[in-house]
């Protein structure tokens, strides 16, 4: 009788043990699915930031808080003789190699509003596309060089990986999934050979 007892108080043990554990585990997906939905809305937030924001719009941004971070933090500014000259180096190979981009895509008869590439009606890897699969973007992240030269000042270059992690995200990503879609093998083709970038 003893015996019995004591296995009954076992089971009663096990049972609430048991019992706790499911409580634990269906508190846990609960908060598992609220996770989930909110990343789900982090999701659909980051999705209707692509291709809003025009790229000469996020230019001028990033140039404006370059220059306000280079008032705020004069500690950390520099002096280089050549700064000038560099400055205008990276700026003219920059808008050079924007304005080529453009002139490529005007020759194809392909749109160069970056906010529709759904629009595309030609796969352009030709002239300076052959160096960069994005020169438009990439001159603009030469101008922005040029800006943080002739600031002088090391804060304001904090901002050129934001403005790189920021196009990749929201303005280049979208664009290729377009063109993925568009022009299938032969764009996965030319992004196997051709960087981003540089």
């Amino acid at each position: 009788m003893k015996s019995y007892n004591n296995a009954s108080n076992g089971e009663q043990l096990f049972r609430r043990w048991f019992y706790s554990l499911t409580l634990r585990c269906h508190k846990k997906s609960t908060t598992k699915r609220r996770v989930l939905a909110a990343l789900d809305f982090k999701g659909i937030i980051m999705q209707t930031l692509e291709l809003k924001i025009p790229p000469v719009v996020q230019v001028l941004v990033t140039a404006s808080l370059m220059w306000a971070l280079a008032i705020a933090v004069p500690s950390l500014d520099f002096t280089l003789s050549a700064s000038p000259l560099v400055a205008i180096v990276f700026a003219v190979i920059g808008v050079a190699f924007a304005l080529c981009g453009v002139l490529e895509f005007r020759s194809a008869g392909t749109t160069v509003d970056p906010r529709v590439p759904e629009q595309s009606v030609s796969l352009v890897i030709r002239g300076v596309y052959r160096i960069s699969r994005n020169p438009m973007y990439a001159g603009f992240l030469l101008v922005l060089i040029a800006w943080g030269m002739f600031l002088s000042n090391l804060a304001s270059f904090v901002l050129l990986p934001v403005f790189v992690v920021y196009m990749n995200r929201f303005q280049i990503a979208p664009e290729e999934r377009h063109m993925r879609d568009k022009f299938g093998e032969a764009y996965r083709k030319y992004e196997a050979e051709v960087r981003r970038w540089f």
